[in-house]
Order: C-alpha cells, then structure tokens, then sequence
C-alpha cells in the first residue's frame, strides 16, 4: 500500500533545521506518490461493553515524582511484555535534521458515541467518533483503566494509548472508514541547548496520563498547532487544501485522502488535563529568533501529528460545492444537532489519552528522540521494534458501515 508505507518510512519528514526555526507544514507526506489501488478497510470491532467505573473528570494536577515531573504514578504492564517486542536493524540517523521522530500505524478500533475526556463518565454523550489504540476505549476510560485492560490497534498493547477522531460519514447513513492514522513524535534531543533556551526548562517525555484535545474546533477555528489536507494519487499538482471539497475537486476515486492536525509542543508542567482540554499545552514561540516554550508552558513534550487516511470511493461529490446540507462526505462533528453545520472537513480534531508502558516509552524517547534518529514502524531504535499484532494489520472488509445507532442517554 503505497501511501501507508510511505507514511512509515519517513522519520525525516517535516524538517526542522538548525537555524531555520518556525513552524513546520501541516502534513508529514512523502510527494510525489504512486497512484496507489484502492484499499480493503477492515470492518469496525463492536463496541464492547464497558467494564471500568465511571469518571468524574476533574483535571488532574498532581505534584512532582522523584524526576521533578508531575505525572501520575506508574502502573506496570499487567502482561509478558518480552513477548511483545522483536529484533530490527537499528534506526538511522535524522541528521542533518535536528529533531528525533517516531512514527506508527494504527487500524481502526471501534466507533462510539463517547469521549472519555471532554465527556468522562457520559456514553452516548459526543458525536460519533473513530477510536484507535485501546480497543476498550470508552466513556468510561482512566489512565489505569487504559494501563491495565485492552489490546491496541497500535502495533500491540505496549501502547494501550487511546486515540479517536470524529466518523467520517458518507452522507448516504454509512461510516466511512478510514485505512489507518499515522501517529507522528518528533522533538529535539534532551541535549539541544534549545531545550533551555528562553523561558523552556527543558525537553521531556510524554508524562504519564497526560490527555488532550487539538485541531479545529466545532466552529472551524485553529487554536493552536498545524491542520492540512491533501490528496495522494490524484491528477493535479500536489497541494494542501483547505477543506474536503476542494480536495476532492481533484482527487479521483481510488486515491487517497490524507487529513492531519499537529499538537502543540509545550506542556504547563503542572496539569495533565484542563476544562477546556487544550490550554496545558500550547505553541512555540520565537525568542531572538529562534523556537522556544512560552514561561506559562516550560517544558518542550515531542510533537504529536496525526493523520488519518481514507481511500475515496463514489459515494464523495468531486463537484467543490461548499454546501453544508450537501450529500457527501463529512464529518461527525462538521454536522451536528442543535449546531451550525460547517464545511466538510473544517472541524477536524483529535484526542489523545496516553498510557504507553513504561518502558517502551522510555525506550523511544531515549533513543529515536534524544540519539536523533529516524524510527518507524515501531522502531524503538535500539535493535527491536514493537511486533504489530494481528490487529494492526492490514484487514480486508467492507469500507463503507452502517451509522450506529446512538445509546439512550
């Protein structure tokens, strides 16, 4: 699958040079790409019943650990995690780039109308969204619940993070399901005299049980990081877009969509979560010219892009109309009751509710991260990589499911 591997093969992508600070574009994409052939999409895991209590969604400040982070506590892997690791070539250098990059593929997990962070505790709550990563993700879900039960989509449940976007729907009461996300980290080496440059403290790790929302919001805006769209395969020159319907002006059936948003990069150091979900993180800014952490956000976290991809079929109208009631595709969150509908494509987001092991965290933030190279697939970067389970594998099934139905709240 040309894109796909495309996806995973460059650690490289979105450059960040010494001495050319800024922001980087908006998606990780390899171009020029082969037409590639259309793409089976593996079928929705149903959703399982939800065994974990309920939340009450307080933000969650704690105090520092023994490393001066403020995370929650470590929960070991309830498995043999030996198992779940297999031998590779060590990564490459990303030189002369001057960040380190972890990348991955995650299948599609399951759909559900819940959000475990903006509507902890709430099933049936949200709009219809796409999980990835921890197949019990729900509305339910805690960081000890996502540590200790599920498998993931992601290469295996080293990485029981949840992830989820909103249901691309097809206008016609179908869900139109995507082939994968490409989950992207970079950020520069713990050693970058920029990780102590201006107000930033430091670069760290991922604390534990850090959660967030990014991309656009549901009236479109773009608070913070990077958003594109593009199309991969089609006839035209290769371009970013600003919406689904101009991008599928020129993208035939049988090319591929490719929708992705960035986090920001700074952390506050203290909350792992916020009301609004969004503001314990927050962009870079330019200090005497070059990238650095504002004082309200100190601590440098690597970077986070995720981009979803979907094969286009006919069901897509290639004809640009920007109507909001037109029959085509959208997402879940572009239309929603009781809301001003928006232009397809404008609201997309992501959320993000990490519970990696310990270890293998560790692991690729030691070594794809902070030794500056290039991992993909799962490539830890120390001669083994997370083995991709049966899951997270290429499926074949139909693309095209049916909404579900929504619960009773």
């Amino acid at each position: 699958m040309a894109t796909l591997a495309a996806l995973l093969s460059l650690g490289g992508c979105y450059k960040e040079k010494a001495g050319k600070p800024g922001k980087a574009p908006p998606a990780e994409i390899a171009s020029p790409a082969p037409t590639p052939s259309p793409t089976p999409t593996p079928s929705p895991t149903p959703s399982p019943t939800p065994t974990t209590p309920p939340f009450t969604g307080t933000p969650t400040a704690v105090g520092p650990d023994a490393s001066g982070i403020r995370q929650l506590a470590s929960i070991p892997s309830n498995f043999d995690t030996s198992v779940h690791y297999e031998a590779i070539p060590p990564a490459s250098s990303g030189a002369p780039d001057v960040v380190g990059a972890f990348r991955f593929l995650c299948r599609p997990s399951h759909l559900a109308y819940d959000d475990p962070i903006v509507f902890p505790g709430q099933k049936g709550r949200s709009h219809l969204h796409q999980f990835f990563g921890n197949t019990l993700a729900d509305a339910n879900s805690t960081y000890e619940s996502l540590r200790t039960t599920g498998d993931s989509t992601c290469n295996n449940m080293l990485n029981r993070s949840a992830y989820w976007i909103p249901a691309m729907l097809n206008g016609f009461g179908k869900v139109v399901l995507p082939d994968a996300i490409s989950v992207y980290y970079k950020r520069r080496p713990a050693s970058d005299p920029l990780c102590r440059n201006g107000s930033t403290k430091g670069c760290i790790a991922l604390p534990r049980g850090l959660r967030y929302v990014f991309g656009r919001t549901m009236d479109g805006k773009l608070p913070a990081g990077q958003f594109g769209i593009e199309c991969i395969g089609g006839s035209g020159p290769h371009q970013k877009f600003a919406n689904i319907p101009e991008a599928a002006r020129s993208c035939p059936v049988g090319a591929q969509l490719l929708i992705s948003v960035s986090a920001p990069d700074c952390w506050d150091g203290v909350n792992l979560d916020v009301p609004d979900h969004r503001s314990h993180v927050s962009d870079q800014v330019l200090v005497n010219g070059q990238d650095a952490c504002p004082a309200s956000h100190p601590y440098r976290i690597p970077k986070f892009t995720l981009t979803a991809i979907y094969t286009l079929d006919d069901t897509i109208d290639r004809s640009g109309d920007l109507s909001t009631s037109r029959a085509t595709w959208h997402f879940s969150s572009d239309r929603q009751e009781g809301m001003t509908p928006q232009i397809a494509g404008t609201t997309f987001h992501a959320d993000w509710f990490g519970a990696w092991d310990d270890d293998a965290l560790k692991a690729w933030t030691a070594n794809c991260i902070d030794r500056l190279l290039t991992c993909a697939s799962g490539n830890l970067g120390d001669g083994r990589m997370l083995r991709i389970n049966s899951i997270s594998r290429e499926r074949t099934g139909s693309k095209l499911v049916d909404v579900p139905a929504r619960p009773r709240v």
